[in-house]
């Protein structure tokens, strides 16, 4: 057999992510767009292409409210729970981050009785978890993250407005990615949240999944941790 075996150049994990980050820092200069952002904005910007690999989606979608990621850097900081529209999120999150702040992931998805409410008011079930867990925890602050459901995003807007929820410590990210009510969800949402002042993170039009939302959050964790507030491009 004259085939040859063929190794990695870079073997080493905390190596790949050094490297990664030094290639997205170095290509990034070619885009004017990232010095419109603030230092924590373009870390997280940095995290969200590190995911996905694409500069121009993330740069000409990303949206974030005025002082977003601070104020939601604030609710993380006050045990808020993490509303999730998918179990791949509560999965992807760091464990040392929700273990050293106390937040619990509410993933109401996959439950008997979600099933059981989306049937009775003919809803998804994303539709129906999301009403459900606010319900039961609408008296403490509360971070909402999709990655995949726009469904979600009407019920949790819904859902605080009928219950008349206080919304000084609600926050939204939202990754939300497809075809079918996904930007008409999104539009919404920043409505919403100019119009109560709500901090939101969002990835605007189509674009969007899981892993982002996973990564636009531990950005957030990250600029918790760092002491000036800012996560310099190096992937830790």
């Amino acid at each position: 057999m004259n085939f040859q075996k063929e190794y990695p150049p870079v073997a080493m994990g905390a190596d790949i992510s050094l490297k990664s980050f030094e290639i997205i820092t170095h290509e990034l200069q070619k885009y004017p767009k990232i010095h419109t952002f603030n230092k924590a904005e373009q870390a997280l910007i940095c995290r969200l292409i590190h995911t996905t690999t694409c500069f121009d989606e993330v740069l000409e979608n990303i949206y974030f409210s005025a002082d977003a990621i601070e104020r939601i850097k604030s609710v993380l900081q006050k045990r808020a729970k993490i509303i999730v529209d998918v179990s791949m999120i509560h999965v992807g999150l760091s464990n040392f981050y929700l273990n050293t702040y106390e937040n619990e992931v509410v993933c109401y998805i996959n439950e008997p009785f979600t099933h059981a409410l989306a049937q009775e008011r003919k809803t998804t079930r994303s539709y129906a978890a999301v009403s459900e867990a606010i319900q039961r925890h609408q008296n403490e602050p509360m971070v909402f993250v999709c990655g995949n459901a726009p469904t979600f995003i009407y019920a949790a807007i819904n859902t605080l407005l009928d219950l008349h929820v206080k919304l000084e410590n609600v926050c939204f990210v939202l990754f939300p990615v497809g075809f079918v009510n996904v930007i008409e969800s999104k539009e919404y949402a920043k409505r919403f949240c100019e119009q109560f002042k709500i901090p939101l993170v969002m990835m605007q039009g189509r674009f969007g999944g899981s892993t982002m939302a996973v990564a636009a959050l531990h950005a957030i964790y990250k600029a918790i941790e760092d002491f000036d507030g800012v996560s310099k491009y190096n992937g830790k």
